[in-house]
């Protein structure tokens, strides 16, 4: 329940409703006046029936909005509102940029519930709290303090724990975008990653790419899984814990069948170890804690020591393996292929099973935020780098399940998978950086040229810009490598080379092969 400081009302709400309806018929009007200009370039929208042409006139018509002095001045003023949130504002300090605009607000406060009481401007999404609320313009939140359960049993003052909470990944039930880099880029710092999934539809298409991607990344040791939502399981056949539980449960197994073939035997093996046992059932949670069912409780109280103890490190064996490096030629002709093959489907250059052709405003988009460094790389599920670290990954970590040779046999598959585990999860800190610089960094001016399309024709010349981005990015490796394709050739097998060694195992078959300088 909000207090009554925290619940926008009477004469602010009513101006908030005024002011935001203003915005609308601003809105209206400039939509009808733009439009009017480009049905005297180009005809009535409603006339057209070639799907290009309709395109086309949107393009116009979003090309011609964006020049407009009305629109501008629409944005200013809505510019303008979002700063006066800031002023209500009352508890901590913001620290500003240079031109006034708020880059960081802290604020430290012993009492709890008034601390709270302060983050949920920044954080909620109440509608009583709707005119003030500044969540939207929010990129991450970091919170410290003894932040306990009011219940005893789950009190414990020696546990020590940071939680840092990734984006939602999706509910699709076939069809789920590479998980973004925000989340990979931290599986190196994380001593467990926990997913959260949903019991009643568990283990869909966004959840099985988390766990291809910690697999394959050699983090598949760190994970574990909570299923919220258990006590709404239901069916005829349910009718006790054991027997939901058990039928939740099954969805692990499933899960893993269906990726063994992409992810290789060995990395399933070890996700399956670790998830067996490593799966905590919650419901209730919406109430408070002493009210949640004392079987939620425990099952809380178990992964809240299970999150204790993953920071401990185990030691790694006195064992290395050796590779051939010529089979990893294959492996990555496959994963440029694969990286770029969809992307054909979805710039709508080519069809593509299984993808469809993304709408023109969602690329356009993309390019924008990547010419500009707004988001980095990625728009609304659209992630191309992505996608191209999750190729390289995946096969390279099967190519690392089949060594040459070993400087000693390892004593089982465990203590051999421990080994070629921290050379994965050097590869996939490298192949990011990598992926960066060869996809979006080394590319701002091209990304530019690609959103600065517009005109008759422009989301065709944009996708084939775009294409060649990929291209040059990731050329394809065919028998008859040209400078490019063989410059990126080697710095791949660098990096492999580099995280092998590095774990003290070694390379052959590579030569003394000098990197390849691009003509």
């Amino acid at each position: 329940t909000l207090s009554n400081d925290e619940v926008v009302a009477g004469a602010e709400l009513l101006n908030n409703n005024n002011r935001l309806q203003g915005y609308v018929d601003r809105i209206k009007e400039i939509a009808t006046s733009v439009g009017q200009q480009v049905v005297a370039e180009r005809g009535d929208f409603q006339d057209l029936t070639n799907a290009n042409h309709r395109q086309d006139w949107l393009e116009a018509f979003t090309d011609r909005l964006y020049e407009g002095q009305d629109f501008a001045l629409l944005s200013l003023d809505i510019i303008d509102a979002v700063e006066e949130r800031f002023a209500s504002v009352a508890a901590g300090e913001f620290e500003r940029s240079s031109t006034g605009w708020p880059n960081l607000w802290y604020c430290e406060e012993k009492d709890r519930d008034a601390f709270l009481r302060q983050v949920r401007w920044f954080s909620s999404n109440h509608g009583q709290q709707f005119g003030r609320l500044l969540t939207p313009l929010v990129d991450g939140i970091r919170v410290r303090g003894p932040f306990e359960p009011a219940t005893g049993e789950l009190r414990d003052s020696d546990r020590k724990l940071v939680l840092m909470d990734g984006e939602g990944l999706g509910h699709s039930a076939k069809e789920a975008a590479s998980v973004s880099t925000k989340v990979t880029e931290r599986f190196t710092e994380a001593d467990m990653i926990l997913l959260v999934d949903n019991a009643q539809s568990p283990m869909q298409a966004a959840p099985l790419e988390l766990l291809r991607s910690a697999g394959s990344s050699g983090h598949g040791h760190k994970m574990a899984v909570a299923f919220t939502h258990f006590d709404q399981v239901q069916g005829d056949n349910l009718s006790n814990y054991a027997q939901k539980r058990n039928h939740v449960r099954a969805s692990i197994g499933n899960a893993l069948a269906s990726l063994r073939d992409s992810l290789g035997a060995p990395v399933t093996e070890i996700l399956q170890e670790q998830l067996n046992g490593n799966d905590f059932y919650l419901g209730g949670l919406n109430r408070a804690t002493g009210e949640i069912p004392g079987g939620f409780r425990k099952s809380m109280r178990e992964l809240l020591e299970h999150m204790q103890q993953s920071a401990e490190r185990a030691e790694l064996p006195n064992v290395a393996p050796t590779y051939n490096i010529v089979r990893l030629e294959l492996v990555l002709r496959d994963a440029t292929d694969d990286f770029k093959n969809p992307w054909q489907g979805r710039l709508g250059l080519r069809s593509y099973e299984g993808v469809r052709k993304e709408h023109w405003g969602r690329v356009k988009a993309l390019c924008r935020r990547i010419a500009n460094r707004w988001d980095n790389d990625e728009y609304d599920g659209l992630r191309p780098r992505a996608d191209l670290i999750r190729q390289l990954q995946t096969g390279i970590s099967i190519w690392l399940d089949n060594p040459a040779g070993w400087n000693r046999q390892p004593a089982d598959a465990q203590e051999a998978q421990a080994v070629i585990n921290v050379i994965r999860q050097r590869v996939y800190s490298r192949i990011h950086e990598m992926a960066e610089l060869r996809l979006v960094t080394g590319h701002i001016a091209d990304w530019g040229a690609a959103f600065a399309f517009s005109g008759t024709g422009s989301s065709y010349r944009r996708a084939k810009k775009m294409a060649q981005i990929y291209d040059a990015a990731a050329p394809s490796i065919t028998s008859a490598l040209n400078a490019l394709s063989q410059q990126f050739l080697d710095e791949v097998i660098q990096i492999v080379r580099d995280a092998v060694e590095e774990a003290g195992g070694s390379v052959e078959g590579a030569g003394d092969r000098k990197p390849a300088v691009a003509a």
